[in-house]
């Protein structure tokens, strides 16, 4: 391993990592009293034989006792031969990326040579260690943890404990989440311990919680019978009425009871407990020797992670200024070092001193953190009230190392705190608008919208503050804020028209994702005429057509489908571009090239945050409409995890939406009824009519999969108002078919052709040929007895099996039907057997349901269905084993679907007896089958 970690303060022992909890723990105060179920459920947890992974994520009040129970836990594990690897969170350490990773992997960095050079790379990169030339990759980053725990555990189970995880750095905590979400069957437990009022972004929803509540009346007192001297009378009363269960609290007070006598053991007032608590540790403070107290402010300042590499600065563990705040019960020896006994001693010492004073301890650390330039750049900060060039540079360039590690939110913090104390009004709105741009990545809204409006009292300069709130308004388009979110938009554009920036057209694209979303018709409009005023730029000739199909796909089709290919071909390969111009061609139905050029974008796509990109759905439903359902599936998955973690309630309704839809083709209609509900609940239909439609569409599907086809009508015939009008002007048109079958089988039909007609005069030469398909079914299946031959003939001659699969063999199934109710036997019989062989193929349930008792209503009799046991897989295994069968490793295909190697080793394992078969080199033949 070559190279010097951005972290090097943590290369001794952290003194933090075996802190015990103060008034619940296991040292002089007595036993864990009172938590005798919450330690039995860490037992089952750490004594169970595992075959597959745990999180629980403990909370409670500071003084609660996660600590302590952390600790047992630990022991218990550790008693048992079982690995630990232990981190703790420290307020100076919450803002530099990756900090909490390093500490918790620091003792095992030197199997991070065993890992793939690619996941390597990224996670050392991430350390600053080694040369990386780029960014690291943020899924390699996470994919190398998960894959370095999981072959730690591979000789017993492993057990990471991460304790004050509210002070943990983000995007450690991104990574921590990315692992408790994939770890599948690793033999890996994750405790995870944090303050009851924090948030904890992506492990916040899904997991086990254990809340360490007060103690109950007999436990507080039997803790305080416990102590050195028991205190008794009013002044245990008062100090059971102050303490209100709070183990921390009980042993403090009882402590400064006996210290001070009764009157001195209780702090007068209606306080909160943490705030009674530091005044206690401040009054302790305020008594004790000159050179212990600044002994401890220095120790405070440092903050335990800084404390080992600050040693040179602090008294040796055995040297006499420290004696009298250990007798006080402040600190602790921790080997070579000490440490403060809880975190709100640090506080309560910090804080309790002058301005000054602590200016002077930050000072005397940056002068001994030379060698650890970010530590430095933030102690030098917090010792600098007013503007300083210089402590502002040095926290720029704290933020430029954090951006090159992916360490977003550290970045965007130092721009932060850099902008403040620059002395130049201009670098100051520059700096916030970086850090805005930063921010965006954290998916904290509120954070971007502060710093959004501190760029515009900041700066005069347009580009400037348009860019700031754009970057607001982007991360707004991924929620539910529709609307505020297009008003914004609306305005920043407006603004950098004026000013002529480049940033208009940035700006009317991230309106145009708001206004696809809500299908609202006059932000169609506005984003079209917007469009026409900004001047053409050659160099930004993909965006543009981006901006031209999201917001008028029938208007534009004539004049970018043509040049789609060619624009394409001239992206150089970049995968943000492919992206998007993958997207373009699924709105504009060209599903093949779509299909095509995302596989392309995605095999050279390098993730640069964890948010998704507008309409990152297209890709799911691409693979959708291609008969790529697996693919579908896991790409819904990749998106609910990603929004999720980052609070994104519409991007994870537009993976419920795509989900929702399969399962319903699949015939697994309760699941589908789930998805969808859960995507309606998670966004306002009024505001987000592509995920309403779409929603409603999977629950029709599943209506039609139990043959309810009035249920299914209602459903389909929520895409449209009651005039007829779409209420998407994208999406509703898809319904057309759907809606005219379940017409025909509901007695609808002559409000189906109303809307079906309607729809097709406003859609005129514009519509596409699957559009076009999708409507000469629709006439087909509504017309009248005898007359719909010609628009079969004309859906079937439009479609092909390579675009859109399913519906092409709806279409042969429905004109088989309607051949053999005019008594056309022999010419059905073909359309229903290819119409059979592609729904067993994708396994559409319901329809090779139908089609079997179809072509046994043709005198053939069809053998029973019963799907391949590939068909039966999760579309997590399924992809495994497509990519095992085309001859990659297990690593290689956990780099591929960001698995570690043991959980692809696992889903094999489990699949070749479902498969029937014994060797890995027979799943080519499985595949093949299925074909």
């Amino acid at each position: 391993m070559t190279g010097e970690s951005a972290f090097p303060g943590a290369s001794v022992e952290n003194p933090a990592k075996a802190r015990e909890s103060q008034g619940s723990g296991r040292g002089p105060e007595g036993p864990a009293v009172g938590r005798d179920t919450e330690i039995a459920r860490l037992f089952r947890l750490v004594d169970a034989d595992q075959t597959h992974s745990e999180v629980l994520i403990l909370t409670g009040d500071p003084g609660a006792g996660k600590s302590m129970l952390l600790d047992i836990a630990a022991d218990r594990a550790a008693s048992a031969c079982r690995r630990v690897l232990r981190a703790v969170g420290s307020e100076s350490e919450a803002n530099l990326g990756f900090a909490g990773l390093h500490q918790l992997l620091r003792p095992v960095l030197d199997e991070v040579e065993n890992l793939p050079s690619r996941q390597r790379s990224a996670l050392l990169g991430a350390f600053g260690l080694g040369e990386a030339a780029e960014t690291p990759d943020a899924m390699l980053v996470d994919l190398a943890v998960l894959t370095l725990l999981s072959e730690l555990a591979e000789p017993a189970p492993l057990l990471v404990v991460v304790d004050d995880a509210q002070w943990i750095d983000r995007a450690s905590l991104d990574a921590l989440s990315f692992v408790a979400r994939r770890m599948d069957s690793e033999p890996i437990t994750l405790l995870v311990g944090v303050r009851a009022a924090d948030p904890l972004p992506g492990l916040d929803q899904g997991y086990q919680r254990l809340t360490l509540g007060p103690l109950a009346p007999e436990a507080a007192n039997r803790l305080l019978d416990l102590q050195a001297a028991p205190p008794g009378g009013r002044t245990r009363m008062r100090i059971l009425e102050q303490a209100v269960g709070n183990p921390l609290a009980l042993v403090e007070l009882s402590r400064a009871a006996a210290l001070r006598g009764p009157a001195g053991g209780t702090a007068e007032g209606p306080l909160p407990v943490t705030d009674r608590l530091e005044r206690i540790y401040a009054g302790q403070v305020a008594d004790l020797p000159e050179p212990t107290r600044r002994a401890l402010l220095l120790l405070a300042a440092a903050d335990a992670a800084d404390a080992s590499a600050a040693s040179l600065g602090l008294p040796e563990a055995d040297d006499k200024a420290w004696l009298p705040a250990e007798q006080a019960g402040l600190v602790r020896q921790d080997g070579p070092g000490v440490s403060f006994r809880h975190p709100l001693i640090r506080s309560a010492v910090y804080h309790s001193e002058s301005f000054e004073a602590r200016r002077e301890a930050h000072l005397a650390l940056a002068e001994r953190l030379r060698g650890e330039p970010d530590r430095r750049a933030w102690h030098l900060a917090a010792a600098t009230l007013r503007p300083d060039e210089g402590v502002s540079a040095a926290l720029r360039e704290t933020a430029d190392r954090a951006r090159r590690r992916g360490g977003y939110a550290a970045a965007a913090a130092a721009l932060e705190r850099a902008a403040k104390l620059s002395p130049h009004r201009e670098d100051r709105a520059r700096l916030l608008t970086d850090a805005a741009a930063m921010a965006v990545f954290t998916g904290r809204l509120t954070w971007v919208e502060h710093l959004a409006a501190q760029v515009r009292t900041s700066t005069d300069d347009p580009s400037l503050v348009s860019s700031a709130w754009l970057a607001s308004g982007e991360l707004m388009a991924m929620t539910q804020q529709h609307a505020k979110a297009f008003a914004l938009l609306s305005r920043v554009t407006d603004e950098a028209a004026v000013a002529q920036s480049p940033v208009a057209l940035d700006a009317v694209a991230a309106a145009a994702v708001v206004g696809y979303y809500s299908g609202e018709d006059s932000q169609r409009r506005w984003i079209q005429d917007v469009l026409a005023r900004i001047p053409d730029d050659p160099s930004r000739a993909a965006l543009r057509a981006w901006v031209l199909a999201v917001s008028d796909p029938s208007g534009s089709r004539a004049q970018l489908a043509p040049v789609l290919p060619g624009l394409i071909a001239g992206t150089e390969n970049d995968p943000g571009r492919l992206t998007a111009l993958a997207i373009v061609a699924w709105i504009l139905d060209e599903t093949a090239l779509a299909v095509r050029t995302f596989d392309e974008a995605f095999d050279r796509w390098q993730a640069r945050g964890p948010l998704p990109d507008g309409l990152a759905g297209a890709a799911g439903w691409a693979y959708l409409e291609q008969g790529r359902w697996t693919q579908a599936r896991m790409a819904s998955t990749d998106i609910a995890d990603v929004a999720s973690v980052s609070g994104l309630d519409h991007a994870e309704a537009c993976a419920c939406a795509i989900d929702a839809t399969v399962l319903a083709l699949l015939g697994e209609q309760a699941g589908a009824r789930e998805r969808a509900g859960r995507a309606l609940a998670l966004v306002d239909p009024v505001e987000s009519r592509s995920i309403a439609v779409s929603a409603r569409r999977a629950l029709g599907l599943a209506a039609v999969a139990e043959g309810d086809y009035d249920t299914a009508y209602e459903q389909f015939r929520s895409a449209f108002t009651g005039d007829g009008d779409p209420v998407h002007y994208h999406v509703s048109y898809t319904v057309l078919a759907e809606l005219a079958a379940a017409a025909s089988r509901s007695g609808r039909r002559e409000d189906a052709s109303e809307v079906l007609e309607r729809s097709a005069r406003r859609l005129g030469e514009g519509m596409s040929p699957r559009i076009a398909v999708l409507i000469n079914r629709g006439r087909a299946l509504l017309a009248d007895p005898g007359a719909g031959e010609p628009y079969f003939r004309a859906a079937l001659a439009d479609s092909t099996d390579e675009q859109w699969p399913f519906e092409q063999a709806q279409t042969r199934l429905d004109y088989a039907e309607w051949l053999r109710r005019q008594r056309r036997i022999t010419e059905a019989r073909p359309l229903l057997t290819a119409a059979l062989e592609t729904f067993q193929r994708l396994g559409a349930r319901p329809w090779v349901a139908r089609t079997q008792a179809e072509l046994r209503a043709a005198g053939i009799e069809a053998s029973t269905f019963v799907p391949s046991a590939f068909a039966e897989l999760s579309p997590q295994q399924q992809q495994i084993v497509q990519l095992a069968a085309r001859g990659l490793t297990n690593r290689e295909i956990g780099e591929k679907l960001f698995l570690s190697p043991r959980t692809v080793g696992s889903h094999l394992y489990r699949v070749f007896p479902k498969l029937g078969i014994t060797a890995r080199s027979q799943l080519r033949d499985v595949i093949e089958s299925t074909r």
